[in-house]
């Protein structure tokens, strides 16, 4: 990468105030980074500049030195909290410190942690300080619960979860590091299923643990290049792994004549892990014992899970689980940030004999399912991660531009591969050029040396790729003709109707940015002939390259090519229209997630409404279960409890009847936990008969409890109530369904618990400030909801949410109530916090003022107690053929795809 004086001085300030950090015990003053930025203002200023910055012309600003100082000092405010461990009981009763409390403190006293040493002194020149030393903590408690290779015998199975591009690979190339350095001989890393990931994988592995890529030293290798310690590298980013470059590469070496790892960098694919499977065995005929094995399963919730009746392993899964039963030593490691799919694998599957590969090759052994048995370790992110909570609950408004209706109609979400398409959506031509004003803007912030790019993700056909590509290189055509021939007018404005609309762009966008139009429409000038299209997919001839010498700016067409894994430089415009049922395959198309330093404020996601909603509710559910998840470690529950979590989470029906209806099921029986749920209905037919009717039952109800009243004040509280009231208003309230499938309201699992839980309710009828409404001796009145979502032949309250704040709160006694309120609660926790103080279940009663739809619209929330592990209250409802019918059609759909 061309590197200007600004990133040149930016990283020499950076290592010396490192070892100041280290020095003064992890703590760094505002004083400090002055002085260093000071000292380098004299160097810059006198004869000494071309000792420390040779061949470099140009100065820095004052402006410059006050951005230096600021990005400086965020580096080093940023902060990573340690992750959390779940162990299986076994693992809880095995030596789960045998790597931080012995191997390693042995060999940092002899100097023998040389991988992991030269890695960390890598990580300097861009991690923060604190990011560093908890992804060592992190990686130090994986390696304490992976096998200790000493041992004669171990089979472990493990998960890491992250977050959607938080650093993952970073992470497990520590672990991967530190694995050599304890003496694991043979390493796979099992990247995407496509060419392109295996590629940026291996790029990034050797960076971080070769040091060299062919012949040339790269990353860590220039920090310390020993031949006696450089790995066997089996693959390269040209090559996957097969067995007659393997030969010629490792030249007759193998684990009993050699001291350094084996490495191998592989394709998910059936064919590249046959050749591993053949060329081990060709090696040794026998079960390998003296050396051990560690597989790093990269996204492993997608092909590495069994879908198919025991008896008959998918054919990755098959081939994982055969690789790891040809070592008697063995670790294997899933990283994931969407573990959904994992949790679904069968724990009981056991080690089998006789399976076969293919139809020629018989096994002799096939390892366990890969359930993470023994362990599950949950990362935190760091603290400047530009992650799902930001973007979609926190600063939706900042960051998500929706697409119109009108727009969506251009290339509707279920078209075909041989559709006509002429013309793009007027909202992708304006992200097209907000995109080219982010480049010339970073170009003005000194970050001319950093890749940038723009995903377009609207089909899961190649073909149409082809086509939006040509359309959006036409457009680019003309933008660039424009820009070039009126830029460097003073009336450019005038003369030009192209950059009369960037100038529009800008002020509706970008008027917030440091720099004045003038100046960046001259850096468009210079910067317009850079961008270029590139499609990425099975058939593209030109593919993504972010090469090192080279700064590009690339617009990237694609679907899955691009939707799982692989890292797009620099993404600050995203335009997105695909959805699907599947949380793990939706959160992994969000390419958006990671780290934007110098840039964040720029970043803008084109998506439709509804896709912005499925995100939501996607985040929701996943913080949900984290919760989950530290209560389960809290009390050394195991990683069967949190899978059980996962299951019976009310927002993962779908995703477990999916799984399982690819196990060729009829009917499902399925378990839903509702401990400490609380689901509303936030969908309306545009019936207003239907509203009518079912304002006719809430009131029906509430007539009935008049003797149950406590306070005759809003809101309106009625304790004590017995279950079949309650389930004659869930019996005679018309709740819209959209589909079977996509029902947020889980009514059929809420009416057989009340039907079968024998327990009192608590009954709230809340009050807002619109239209009085009496019922009997009760005045309460409408609760104003703007800005629905009209959905063409129903409505959905904005951000799918009947109440607001924690509404279970006013169920709770007065002094309890100004206790909670006066806490200091992390994300999601005072909610479970009030909910694990209720008595009873509630249920939540509204009347809706909708503006221009309904002025009392009735609806209703179900909320359950949080009983805590052990005490929850499972239903138990069987799903129908209608159901699972609908979820095929659904499935057929996203799987026809050709990119």
């Amino acid at each position: 990468m061309l590197i200007n004086l600004y990133e040149e001085v930016k990283e020499f300030l950076l290592n010396k105030l490192n070892k100041q950090y280290e020095l003064q015990e992890d703590n760094l003053e505002s004083s400090d980074i002055e002085r260093e930025i000071n000292n380098i203002k004299t160097i810059l200023s006198s004869d000494m500049k071309s000792h420390f910055f040779i061949n470099f012309i140009e100065n820095l600003t004052d402006k410059d030195f006050i951005q230096l100082r600021i990005e400086i000092e965020k580096h080093f405010d940023v902060k990573m909290e340690e992750g959390i461990i779940i162990k299986g009981e076994e693992q809880q009763k095995r030596d789960t410190t045998w790597w931080s409390n012995k191997t390693k403190l042995e060999q940092e006293k002899s100097n023998n942690n040389y991988y992991w040493n030269r890695l960390k002194k890598y990580h300097e020149k861009s991690l923060p300080p604190e990011v560093i030393k908890t992804i060592d903590e992190d990686t130090d408690m994986v390696m304490d619960n992976i096998g200790n290779p000493n041992l004669e015998e171990f089979d472990i199975y493990g998960m890491v979860v992250g977050h959607v591009q938080s650093g993952k690979t970073a992470n497990y190339s520590s672990l991967l590091c530190k694995a050599a350095d304890a003496g694991y001989r043979f390493i796979v890393v099992i990247a995407g299923d496509k060419n392109n990931l295996r590629d940026q994988t291996q790029e990034r592995i050797n960076e971080a643990f070769l040091g060299k890529n062919t012949s040339k030293l790269v990353g860590v290798g220039l920090i310390d290049s020993k031949k006696d310690k450089l790995p066997i590298s089996l693959t390269t980013i040209e090559k996957d792994f097969n067995a007659r470059d393997a030969d010629k590469n490792s030249q007759g070496t193998n684990f009993d004549n050699i001291n350094t790892p084996i490495l191998l960098v592989i394709k998910k694919n059936t064919s590249t892990l046959t050749s591993v499977i053949s060329w081990i065995k060709n090696q040794y005929k026998n079960k390998i014992y003296k050396h051990s094995m560690l597989v790093i399963d990269d996204e492993s919730d997608y092909a590495s899970i069994n879908t198919k009746e025991q008896e008959d392993p998918t054919t990755i899964n098959k081939k994982i689980r055969a690789l790891l039963g040809l070592f008697h030593k063995s670790s294997y490691v899933a990283y994931t940030a969407t573990p959904y799919a994992n949790i679904f694998i069968d724990h009981e599957v056991e080690e089998t004999k006789n399976i076969y590969l293919d139809n020629k090759n018989k096994e002799s052994d096939i390892a366990k399912d890969l359930f993470p048995r023994d362990f599950i370790y949950a990362l935190d992110a760091p603290t400047n991660y530009f992650g799902a909570r930001k973007i979609f609950i926190e600063d939706t408004e900042k960051y998500i531009i929706n697409i119109k209706y009108d727009d969506l109609k251009i290339l509707p979400t279920n078209h075909k591969k041989d559709d006509d398409l002429t013309t793009l959506p007027e909202s992708l031509y304006e992200a097209i050029n907000l995109y080219i004003l982010n480049i010339a803007i970073r170009y003005l912030r000194k970050q001319k040396n950093k890749h940038n790019s723009m995903l377009i993700h609207i089909s899961r056909f190649s073909d149409m790729h082809s086509k939006i590509a040509f359309l959006v290189n036409s457009h680019l055509q003309i933008v660039k003709a424009d820009i070039k021939s009126y830029g460097k007018l003073a009336n450019a404005k005038n003369q030009s109707f192209i950059i009369q609309k960037f100038y529009d762009l800008f002020l509706e966008k970008l008027s917030f940015i440091e720099f004045e139009w003038e100046n960046v429409l001259s850096q468009l000038v210079d910067i317009i002939d850079t961008v270029v299209v590139r499609e990425e997919h099975q058939k593209s001839k030109l593919r993504i390259e972010y090469r090192k010498d080279i700064t590009s700016n690339i617009i990237a067409i694609g679907g899955m090519s691009l939707a799982r894994g692989f890292t797009l430089e620099g993404l600050s415009v995203s335009y997105f229209i695909r959805s699907t049922i599947f949380y793990d395959t939706l959160m992994q198309m969000g390419r958006w997630f990671g780290y934007r330093t110098g840039y964040e404020d720029l970043c803008k996601i084109y998506m439709p409404l509804e896709v912005e909603n499925y995100f939501r509710q996607i985040i929701e559910a996943t913080e949900e279960l984290m919760l989950d998840f530290k209560e389960i470690a809290k009390e050394k529950k195991t990683p069967l409890d949190f899978g059980l979590a996962v299951k019976q989470h009310p927002d993962s029906l779908l995703q477990v009847t999916a799984k399982n209806k690819r196990k060729n099921t009829q009917v499902l029986p399925h378990k839903m936990n509702l401990n400490g749920v609380l689901k509303e209905t936030v969908r309306f037919s545009k019936d207003q008969k239907v509203h009518a009717q079912n304002l006719s039952v809430l009131v029906d109800l509430v007539n009935g409890l008049d003797s149950k009243l406590s306070d005759n004040k809003s809101p309106f509280i009625f304790r004590e109530i017995e279950r079949e009231t309650i389930e004659k208003f869930l019996n005679d309230f018309i709740i819209y369904k959209r589909s079977v499938i996509d029902n947020l309201m889980p009514i059929k699992f809420i009416q057989e618990y009340v039907k079968n839980i024998d327990t009192k309710w608590d009954i709230v009828l809340y009050s807002g400030k619109q239209q009085e409404i009496a019922i009997g001796s009760i005045i309460t009145q409408a609760q104003l909801r703007n800005n629905p979502n009209d959905k063409g032949d129903y409505i959905e309250l904005a951000r799918r949410k009947a109440s607001s704040g924690t509404p279970e709160l006013i169920l709770l006694d007065k002094d309890l109530q100004k206790e909670i309120n006066a806490k200091d609660f992390q994300k999601g926790e005072k909610s479970k916090y009030i909910r694990q103080r209720l008595k009873n279940p509630v249920l939540m009663l509204h009347i809706l003022d909708i503006p221009e739809f309904c002025k009392t619209l009735p609806a209703f929330g179900v909320c359950f107690p949080d009983n805590g592990l052990g005490h929850s209250q499972t239903v138990e409802y069987i799903i129908n053929s209608v159901y699972i019918k609908e979820l095929e059609e659904q499935m057929r759909y996203e799987e026809e795809y050709d990119d």
